[in-house]
């Protein structure tokens, strides 16, 4: 089935209803069932997604590893955002296209988790998330994170540099892109029956970008582990690109020397390009993406290039003004 898109006349910005609940009967339906089916969270705890996170962190035997120290190379230029903002308002297709999916997501099952590792490696291999958390020394880094679709917060996630992890690796040199898989179980989450999306969940970046020290493995977020709905147990946080490039419950990391093209880029390639750096002066084809509404105040603010992190991250494409840098 070919894509679903949009027509001109539709709204546009962070105010538009996502195409398979405005276009698609079955999505809509779908999201609606996997509310209802969600099991004990929501009765138990009703609209209070913090209670249910309290609760769930009181339960976990480790989470005093995600009490990490912060790191002070990464200062913010704004407040923090509330954990009841960023924890009740995310993105996660595969549980629906709506943003209140927190109690949907508690479907999935993140203890135990493996993690694949293959492609042009010495030695394809299989890992236990938990035993990677301990693996690698936690920190915490108080990043920006910016939605394509116009809205914005700032968080502390917890997590360790994703080139900690190449390293321990050792990938072949002829490995030039990184590719990460997101989980895929149509049992506990509907939007895998939605046929219009090009299942799993891929996103991949170059090497000099994951190698990057800005980019992180990202376990946890306000020294708690995170919550299914942000992508437990592990994701990819890359605070310059939008964050559709930022894949969540990663089950798999390849190295190889093809460029990948992602879910989004697969959906609405004319939308959604490679690699989606922030540029306030490159409009989304129907919204501009010259401010950004911030999660609980709703303040506005003029969207930074590069998301405010240039410093780190504008030598990456010199020599590449050719490509299409900006979504």
């Amino acid at each position: 089935m070919h894509p679903i898109r949009r027509r001109g006349w539709e709204i546009s910005g962070e105010r538009l209803t996502p195409e398979p609940v405005v276009l698609g009967r079955r999505a809509l339906v779908g999201a609606m069932a996997a509310v209802v089916a969600t099991p004990s969270p929501s009765a138990a705890f009703g609209r209070d997604p913090i209670a249910w996170w309290d609760a769930q962190v009181t339960a976990n035997p480790a989470r005093d590893l995600y009490a990490a120290p912060r790191s002070p190379a990464y200062p913010l230029d704004r407040p923090l955002t509330e954990a009841r903002y960023a924890i009740a308002y995310n993105n996660f297709y595969e549980f629906g296209a709506q943003k209140d999916i927190w109690r949907a997501a508690q479907r999935l099952e993140t203890t135990p988790w493996s993690l694949t590792i293959d492609g042009l490696v010495p030695t394809p291999r299989t890992v236990d998330v938990d035993a990677l958390i301990r693996r690698f020394p936690l920190e915490e880094r108080t990043y920006r994170l910016r939605c394509v679709e116009g809205w914005a917060m700032a968080v502390p996630w917890v997590g360790f540099p994703l080139a900690a992890l190449i390293r321990w690796i050792e990938p072949l040199g002829s490995a030039r892109y990184v590719v990460f898989e997101s989980f895929h179980n149509p049992r506990i989450a509907p939007g895998f029956r939605q046929a219009w999306y090009p299942w799993p969940y891929l996103e991949g970046f170059t090497m000099a970008e994951a190698m990057n020290e800005l980019s992180l493995l990202v376990v946890g977020i306000y020294g708690r582990p995170l919550p299914p709905q942000m992508g437990a147990p592990l994701r990819v946080i890359t605070p310059w690109k939008y964050g559709f490039k930022q894949p969540k419950s990663v089950v798999r990391i390849s190295f190889t020397d093809r460029r990948p093209v992602g879910f989004w880029e697969r959906l609405q390639p004319n939308e959604y390009g490679f690699w989606a750096n922030v540029n306030p002066a490159v409009p989304h084809p129907r919204w501009s993406q010259a401010t950004e509404r911030m999660l609980g105040t709703d303040e506005r603010r003029p969207t930074l290039i590069w998301n405010g992190y240039g410093e780190w991250v504008a030598g990456l494409y010199e020599g590449l003004r050719h490509e299409r840098l900006f979504a």
